[in-house]
């Protein structure tokens, strides 16, 4: 064997070997995340039986997140003041143990850092403790709250922490008749959330928060009548998203969501590119306030600082909050499906110079477009936007045709990726994602059909990192690929009438079975020929029986 042979042998079993070993890997992290979300899992469902019949489905989750950010707030706080003081060589130090007299000296300094302050009485683990002997848990509960929300008044966190805790209603009739009932069923809920398994935030492989949130829809959303996909994202396609505007880029500057609801979405160019890499900041807005607060607890859930996320509530298409922001470098949403907006009803939309571009506003019952032209005014020249659509707006004529023609026409849409169906929970639809670009090399649109691209997980579909990985590698190498993705000019989209669905252009594989006509008919001959002598041989033994019978 010549060296070269030997050297080319090496390279080939080196790479198969590598490619074996992250295969392996990917499957031990994807066995982890099942243990970590099983685990997880069970814990909430305990709860859930604990307070069956008193607390309402959808109140009991806003009870359960809210707790949990009691806890993670506090264990953060204690963390960040003992990792200080074990530095400076006091290795036994418990912040929890020490008199909320001497923790005073250090508010101010905790305040500015953290943006709050939490005294060693008021932590979660200390009210834990004692709250089977508190005859007035809910009173100490309700203080500690207001203390967490006070500590931050008249600070650069003020707006970030007030109202994080109006959710968790604690002298609600919902959780008893009596105050006595109450304080029982807050025993149990701050058991049940203290016995989770969390470990260190940073080190999971799951969205803890995120995941608890997407467990407790599943749970409770249908009997609130709420549409789960509209409030959450499941956190792979969140993921898919953000890979898809961070392409060649190893951090961002600002990144944005117009419809950020629990905020899973942002969170993940923390959990991608490192918070450090995302150089200003997190930004978003919600119209839902229960939803607004989830979302700033999650922030602080995932060791964002107060001062690195500005999250706003509020419509986004009447009343924008973040003008004075914008433009973003990556954008990435999931906008709530065909809405009703104000659209032509409000004079002043028209000439808004978020939509006026495209001469027509987006249809009063029908919201989608109004998101996109909004996302696009607020992308930065070499930012990328990544938005979950509804399918109807890739092909409807009228207004949303009109604006379809100045997206295409202005050579901003980049691709276009139809998705699997009964990936978002509440809708079995198969929705799209669209990709906008504003210095795009080439006046073409690439369109993916990645409907196959799933495992079926319960009665859902889910994606896979080997299935995200092969829809970022299609829109990377922008080729064609037989039934799966296609290159298409600009001017063939506009001869089509402005339509965008990707069935239009992505072939689908014809997986019948092929019949062999000719084949097929010879068959039939020795079928026929078969059946001939059959009937020959059938009379044969008739006329032989009545012969004898004679």
């Amino acid at each position: 064997m010549t060296d070269a042979v030997l050297f080319e042998y090496v390279i080939t079993w080196s790479s198969t070997w590598c490619q074996d070993i992250g295969r392996e890997i990917d499957m031990v992290i994807d066995n982890k995340k099942e243990m970590e979300r099983a685990e997880l899992h069970r814990t909430i469902w305990n709860i859930a039986n604990d307070l069956r019949g008193s607390v309402d489905g959808w109140d009991f989750k806003q009870y359960v997140l809210g707790m949990l950010f009691y806890r993670y707030i506090s264990e953060n706080l204690s963390n960040y003041i003992e990792a200080n003081e074990h530095a400076a060589g006091d290795k036994s130090f418990r912040y929890c143990d020490l008199s909320d007299e001497d923790a005073e000296s250090v508010r101010e300094e905790m305040v500015n850092d953290k943006g709050f302050f939490i005294l060693p009485s008021e932590l979660f683990n200390n009210v834990r403790e004692n709250a089977p002997s508190d005859e007035n848990l809910n009173e100490t509960l309700e203080k500690v709250f207001k203390h967490i929300e006070s500590s931050a008044m008249g600070t650069d966190s003020e707006g970030d922490f007030k109202g994080l805790f109006d959710d968790l209603d604690v002298n609600s009739n919902k959780l008893g008749g009596s105050v006595a009932e109450r304080n029982k069923k807050l025993v149990k809920l701050m058991d049940g959330v203290g016995e989770m398994n969390l470990g260190n935030y940073q080190d999971n492989t799951i969205d803890a928060f995120g995941d608890a949130y997407e467990f407790l829809m599943g749970m409770y959303a249908s009997n609130a009548g709420k549409s789960g996909g509209e409030y959450y994202t499941p956190q792979e396609v969140s993921e898919l998203l953000t890979r898809l505007t961070i392409v060649d880029k190893t951090e961002v500057n600002k990144v944005y969501d117009p419809a950020c609801g629990s905020g899973s979405l942002l969170l993940k160019f923390a959990k991608i590119l490192g918070k450090e890499h995302v150089r200003q900041g997190f930004f978003g807005q919600e119209i839902n306030i229960t939803t607004y607060n989830l979302c700033r607890i999650n922030m602080f859930l995932h060791d964002i600082d107060y001062d690195k996320f500005d999250i706003a509530h509020g419509d986004t298409l009447t009343n924008p909050m973040h003008y004075d922001d914008e433009p973003f470098e990556a954008i990435v949403s999931n906008p709530p499906y065909s809405i009703k907006w104000e659209g032509e009803d409000n004079p002043v939309l028209i000439n808004d110079p978020r939509f006026s571009p495209a001469g027509v506003l987006a249809p009063k019952s029908k919201a989608d477009m109004a998101f996109i032209m909004h996302s696009l005014s607020w992308l930065a020249t070499n930012g990328t936007a990544a938005i979950v659509c509804f399918p109807g707006i890739m092909y409807r004529g009228g207004k949303e045709q009109k604006i379809r023609k100045y997206l295409i026409d202005n050579n901003f849409i980049d691709c276009i990726i139809q998705l699997p169906d009964n990936l978002f929970y509440g809708t079995s639809i198969a929705t799209c994602i669209m990709v906008l670009k504003k210095s795009k090399s080439s006046n073409d649109t690439l369109f993916i059909d990645a409907s196959k691209e799933f495992v079926k997980v319960t009665n859902n579909n889910k994606l896979t990192q080997d299935n995200i990985q092969h829809i970022i590698d299609i829109f990377t190498k922008r080729k064609d690929v037989q039934y799966v993705a296609k290159i298409v000019l600009n001017q063939q989209i506009k001869e089509n009438d402005y339509n965008l669905s990707v069935s239009q252009y992505v072939e689908q594989e014809d997986t019948r079975e092929v019949i062999d006509i000719e084949r097929l008919n010879e068959e039939i001959e020795k079928i026929v020929a078969r059946e001939d002598e059959l009937r020959k041989q059938i009379d044969q033994i008739i006329r032989n029986i009545e012969g004898d019978s004679s």
